[in-house]
């Protein structure tokens, strides 16, 4: 049974690989290209795919009778893997839930301090030796304790953010969610994404990626919230409409922005490398050796289970 690995991973994660399948580790952290995919799939039991690597239904249709027999993602979110496609070429698809919801949350409160207290800008001032010294008006901020947080998606991650914001920073909390949810803070939840939007200070994207949730985030929802509130996204680019982010930072519609992922990843426009108002990070939510090692060894798991004829810890539904 032959294992396929589309990126490089922790110390940990290659060690255990190594010793328990037949592995192959790609020394690239590029993406898949088309041909790289094709023949994962006619040469492998199993391949590892991550963000980034595009298994459309048309890479199934190429491969009509794939040696592949599972597909187990690296990451939580699987907007780019067709799972219907997959599951219909016999391939299972699975993820690594759980593992990481607390780094995730945490660099969603990174960026929330980070943009009401002009944390960036304010270390730009100091490096180019821009900073006159301390006045009783310098770069006066968003004071976060005590302000209301909208959460769109209240999942695993959703609810981490939750926590944090009330029990750490005393934040009313608010959110939206596809379903009704019983959740272990005190939150209310609203019946459309436009009342929250209207409501909150802050405004954090934790929903899914997908089709379901393209451009979620939309001109509509910049023109519902408050001139001072802050536009927060660790879930995926396009959830926002990036354009439409733009044009309401640009007409003063909002306060600024967080933002840890991209419409077209690694792009970032240029209109919002050159705001002040905007905080840029280099989609680093997991970005912890623990996390990723977590990440791999549930990746691992997943393997071990399939080679093995188990049922799959983490399958996809």
């Amino acid at each position: 049974m032959r294992v396929f690995l589309s990126r490089p991973l922790t110390p940990a994660t290659e060690a255990r690989a190594r010793a328990s399948f037949d592995v192959t580790i790609r020394a690239s952290n590029d993406v898949l290209s088309g041909a790289e995919m094709r023949a994962a799939l006619r040469d492998y039991d199993v391949v590892m795919p991550t963000l980034g690597d595009l298994f459309a239904a048309s890479v199934f249709a190429d491969v009509p009778h794939p040696r592949c027999r599972l597909l187990a993602n690296f990451g939580v979110g699987i907007n780019h893997i067709d799972v219907a496609a997959a599951r219909a070429a016999g391939i299972a698809v699975t993820n690594t839930p759980g593992a990481v919801t607390d780094a995730t949350a945490d660099i969603a409160l990174t960026l929330m301090l980070m943009s009401a207290r002009r944390a960036g800008e304010g270390e730009r001032l100091v490096r180019t030796g821009q900073w006159g010294g301390w006045h009783p008006t310098q770069m006066l901020g968003l004071h976060l304790t005590g302000k209301t947080v909208g959460i769109v998606g209240m999942g695993r991650i959703g609810q981490a953010i939750a926590r944090r914001a009330h029990f750490g920073f005393g934040m009313t909390v608010l959110y939206v969610n596809r379903s009704a949810k019983t959740v272990d803070v005190p939150a209310r939840q609203v019946d459309s994404l436009t009342e929250l939007a209207a409501a909150v200070d802050v405004l954090v994207v934790a929903t899914p990626g997908g089709p379901a949730t393209r451009h979620l985030i939309n001109a509509g929802v910049f023109a519902a919230m408050q001139p001072h509130a802050r536009l927060i996204n660790i879930a995926r680019g396009d959830v926002v409409d990036e354009a439409a982010l733009i044009a309401a930072l640009n007409a003063g519609q909002i306060g600024g922005a967080g933002l840890d992922v991209y419409e077209h990843e690694p792009h970032v426009p240029d209109a919002l490398l050159r705001r002040d108002d905007v905080v840029l990070l280099p989609h680093m939510g997991t970005s912890t050796e623990e996390v990723r090692d977590a990440m791999g060894a549930m990746v691992l798991d997943n393997i071990a289970a399939h080679l093995a004829g188990r049922p799959l810890p983490n399958l996809v539904a």
